[in-house]
This record gives C-alpha cells, sequence and structure tokens, in this order.
C-alpha cells in the first residue's frame, strides 16, 4: 500500500501525550514505522513508552536502550497495567488509564526525574472522566502511515467472559466520551487525510443508548463528509437485537464489525461464559449484520477444555457456512487479571516456556492443539476458499452499503495517483507473480462487469495479506495466540535495525 507502514497508531500514549503539560517537548515515534534513534534517545530527558503482551520483547528492548543513554523509563498501558511484575526494568509503571496516577507522573517528571533506585508503581484510582480527555495528538503522526486510523468513543464491557481481562483492567460499567468529542477527533483525523476509522472500544453496543446517540451525530459526520471515510468497530453478537442501531451504523458508514465468536460450539460458549452468542444462532446474526452492509470479522479461539477430535472440522465448517472473509484464529492464552488465570493457576496449569504460544496446559496434547491451529488457518486462507468468501461479500453485504452523492469528488489527484500505484503492485504481486493468481482475475473481471472498482482494491489486499499470513502460520513462522511472547528469531532486533538504517528515521 506504498506509504503505509503500520495497522493502527497507538492511542493510548497518544492521549498521554495530549495530557502532558504544555511546557513539555515532545518527540513521537512510533517504532512500527521506524526506531527510535541514539540521537532521540539522548535528546530525551524522560522515554514513555507502552505496549501490549505480544510487544513485552520490544518494551523490554526499548527500555534497555534507554537505560543505555541513562534515560529514566516510564511504562504504562494495557500490558503493564495487568502484569507490572513482568517489567522489573522500568522505572516508573502507570497501572490503569488516564487519572490521578498520570498528575502524579506528571509532576515527578516536572520535579526532574533521574533513574531511581527502585521501580515506583503509580496505580490510577480516580480515572479522568472521558467528558475531559483532550483529543488525543494525532497531530503528531503522519496519517498516511496507517491502514486505519482510531478514535475511543467508550471504555469498559459488561460481559464477563472467562478469558478476557476487560472487566478488570477497564470496569463493566461502561463511559464514554460526548458526540462532540468523537465528531471533533473524525472531523481531524477526516481533514489529516484518513480513509477508515475504526472505534478502538471494547465493545460498541456496551451500552446501546449510549450508542444510539452518537450514531445520531456519525450519521450527520458522514452527511457533511459524504463518506470518504469508512467507519469500524468491534461489538458482541448482541448488536444483532437492535435494528434501529444497525439502521444507524448503515448510514453512518460502517462497513466493518469485528465480533468475538470465540467457537460455534455451544458448551464450549457455556463453559467461557459467553451466553451472548447463545442468545440467537450466530449464523442468523451474521445474515442480519451483512444485510445492513457490514462485514464481519470473527475472533475463534481453539485449545478451550471443551475441545474433541471434532472441534477442528466444526470450526472449519462454521468458516465455509458463514461466508466471513477474515477470522484470527487464536489457541487460548490465560491472561492475567482474568478468571481463566485464577482458574488456571489454583489448578497448576499454568506453564513458563519461551518455547510455546500459550501458558496454559490444555487438557489436550500442546503439538495436538498447534496442529489443529494450523489445520484451520491452513484451510481457512486457501486461495479459492477465500476468493469464495469474498465473493459472497460482493454479492450479498457490499451493496447494502450506503453510497455517496457525489462519489466523483472522491476521485482528487491524490486519491488516483494512490490507486494506480497500488494498482500497478497488485497486478504484479499478485496478478503475475503469485500461484492463486487465477482466483484474483475472476474475482477482477467479475467485479469490474459490475462496475465495482473498489472492491478489486479491496478483496485483493486483504486476500493476499490472509493468504501470506496463513502461510507463514502453517510453517511455524508466525505465533499461534496474539498474546504470547514467543521470541521470533526471524526479527532483527530494533538497535541492530537502527545502526544498519539510520537514514529512515523521521526526525520530524
Amino acid at each position: 500500500m506504498g506509504s503505509v507502514k503500520a495497522f493502527m497508531p497507538p492511542q493510548g500514549i497518544l492521549l498521554i501525550a495530549a495530557l502532558a503539560p504544555s511546557h513539555w517537548e515532545i518527540r513521537f515515534i512510533d517504532e512500527n514505522i521506524h526506531p527510535a534513534t541514539e540521537k532521540d534517545l539522548a535528546w530525551a530527558d524522560v522515554v514513555f513508552t507502552t505496549g501490549m503482551h505480544i510487544q513485552r520483547e520490544r518494551i523490554q528492548d526499548i527500555i534497555e536502550r534507554a537505560h543505555q543513554a541513562d534515560k529514566p523509563v516510564v511504562l504504562g498501558g494495557p500490558s503493564a497495567s495487568s502484569a507490572p511484575e513482568w517489567y522489573p526494568d522500568a522505572d516508573i509503571i502507570h497501572c490503569g488509564e488516564a487519572g490521578d496516577a498520570t498528575r502524579q507522573l506528571f509532576q515527578l517528571v516536572d520535579d526532574g526525574l533521574e533513574r531511581l533506585p527502585q521501580q515506583t508503581i503509580l496505580r490510577t484510582v480516580e480515572r479522568l472522566p472521558m467528558t475531559e480527555m483532550p483529543m488525543p495528538a494525532y497531530h503528531l503522526i503522519n496519517v498516511s502511515k496507517y491502514l486505519l486510523c482510531t478514535v475511543q468513543f467508550s471504555s469498559g464491557c459488561p460481559l464477563t467472559c472467562e478469558y478476557c481481562d476487560i472487566p478488570a483492567l477497564y470496569g463493566r460499567r461502561p463511559r464514554q466520551k460526548t458526540p462532540e468529542q468523537v465528531v471533533r477527533e473524525l472531523d481531524f483525523l477526516a481533514a489529516a487525510g484518513a480513509a477508515s476509522v475504526y472505534f478502538v472500544d471494547d465493545n460498541f453496543i456496551g451500552d446501546p443508548q449510549a450508542a444510539r446517540e452518537l450514531l445520531t451525530h456519525l450519521v450527520a459526520w458522514q452527511d457533511k463528509w459524504d463518506c470518504a471515510v469508512r467507519l469500524s468497530c468491534e461489538a458482541t453478537l448482541a448488536l444483532a437485537k437492535y435494528p434501529d442501531v444497525l439502521q444507524q451504523m448503515r448510514d453512518a458508514f460502517f462497513t466493518n464489525v469485528f465480533c468475538g465468536i470465540e467457537t460455534p460450539e455451544p458448551d464450549a460458549l457455556r463453559a467461557i461464559k459467553k451466553p451472548v452468542n447463545l442468545q440467537r444462532p450466530i449464523l442468523e446474526v451474521i445474515d442480519t449484520l451483512n444485510g445492513y452492509g457490514m462485514e464481519v470479522a470473527a475472533g475463534l479461539i481453539m485449545g478451550f477444555d471443551t475441545d474433541t477430535d471434532q472441534t477442528p472440522s466444526v470450526i472449519a465448517e462454521f468458516i465455509r457456512v458463514s461466508q466471513i472473509p477474515i477470522h484470527t484464529v487464536n489457541i487460548l492464552y490465560a491472561l492475567p487479571k482474568t478468571r481463566l488465570y485464577d482458574r488456571m493457576v489454583a489448578s497448576g496449569r499454568i506453564v513458563s516456556s519461551e518455547n510455546r504460544d500459550s501458558n496454559i496446559e490444555f487438557l489436550r496434547p500442546y503439538e495436538e492443539v498447534v496442529g489443529n491451529w494450523k489445520r484451520v488457518i491452513g484451510e481457512a486462507f486457501e486461495p479459492k476458499a477465500l476468493y469464495e468468501r469474498y465473493a459472497t461479500q460482493a454479492r450479498k453485504t457490499y451493496p447494502n452499503r450506503r453510497n455517496p452523492k457525489h462519489p466523483i469528488r472522491q476521485a482528487t489527484p491524490r486519491n488516483l495517483a494512490r490507486a494506480s500505484s497500488i494498482f500497478a503492485r497488485l497486478v504484479w504481486q499478485v496478478g503475475i507473480k503469485s500461484d492463486y493468481r487465477g482466483e484474483f482475475w475472476s474475482m477482477f473481471w467479475t467485479q469490474l462487469r459490475a462496475g465495482r472498482i473498489e472492491n478489486i482494491f479491496q478483496i485483493a489486499m486483504v486476500a493476499h495479506h490472509l493468504i501470506n499470513y496463513s502461510r507463514d502460520c502453517v510453517a511455524g513462522r508466525t505465533q499461534a495466540s496474539n498474546y504470547t511472547h514467543r521470541n521470533r528469531p526471524q526479527l532483527a532486533r530494533s538497535h541492530q535495525f537502527r545502526e544498519a538504517r539510520p537514514e529512515l528515521v523521521d526526525k520530524a
């Protein structure tokens, strides 16, 4: 995709940057795009960093590099808040959301923070109300470097799924920004050139009435921008219970929704305490969402205690009949601060090993669980099967979406140049070099005859990624869980890259 180098900007640390005292000079670096240099570290008084569990190794690397420059490190965010004991080398750990701990942190820095003899942990007790949150420091990012931009409307989820740490970290009562705050952020991102914005809420429908109020404003916002920006979010399958909300989402140009389906097996859903997925047949819910123009992406998990010899086949069949193109399939991992983790500790089933992608002693052999995961991934993203699922979406979902009133206005010189360069790479990489070019050209001519040019780009790009991703999975080149911190030897350490390619660093 040309200039695109990363998936999403890090929403949390951009909020901290916006909250920081106005007299601070801030240099923001996203190491998904380019590494920090020795000059960057020498310039800093304090290094702030954050990350998720899967980035644990990289977080440790940042701490090490900052300490080599004799700079104190402040670590916050979801991984540190969930398991601060994993990061004994950080000088200060900020646990929890922005709030009273953040104010304490800023005061420590203003008082002249230096390397401390002992680690300090600051824990938020009084959260900053979301209605008082400033716009994240979006001005520090280059929107064109990201596939999706992000906005947060709410925090928290009322569900208590056994494997999920959201209730412990962010609470069960959803809290929201005002619609005016959200619209102001969307205006900034749209003006900066964002083509897609993902609502990073834990559960967009956690408070249905709040969602209704926001969507009223979002529909008006799309009227103003004429559907120049696609919206997407994460929600439970309970979303299908609210046809008025679904109609609003269609009118607000929500085109994609991620749903934690976890498993199509009812016994497993009961065991993991996810009754919301049993309220209506899952396939019926998917059809309902598709009817409002929203393509579903599904989260699936393997390795539950209820898994049987038939589970891989049941999941593979669900992928086939649901016709959902994108499935994130992981093996189960027990996150700290979850009921699953407590249960695994109590039963002596927590395993610590750098050679495993899960910390759970499964009831079935670990190698079997991983083997089944590879089988499901391989079948799900086999090119012919994947392109068939996309063909289904092109027939039954995409035509239900809202259309811009003036589509020709989106054909700006910048958009046309970008589309031309992407198309040239697609034709070369997929239409000529790939071993699934037949599927690509079949899709290409079908969509071209129907005049659905945008579908060609969307399907071809995402399918190319998923096919190559699945082949990496089957070959063992990537992890079977999005939470593991198992070392990946094929990835060069960031400081090695920094020394080799210093010219790539953006000094802005």
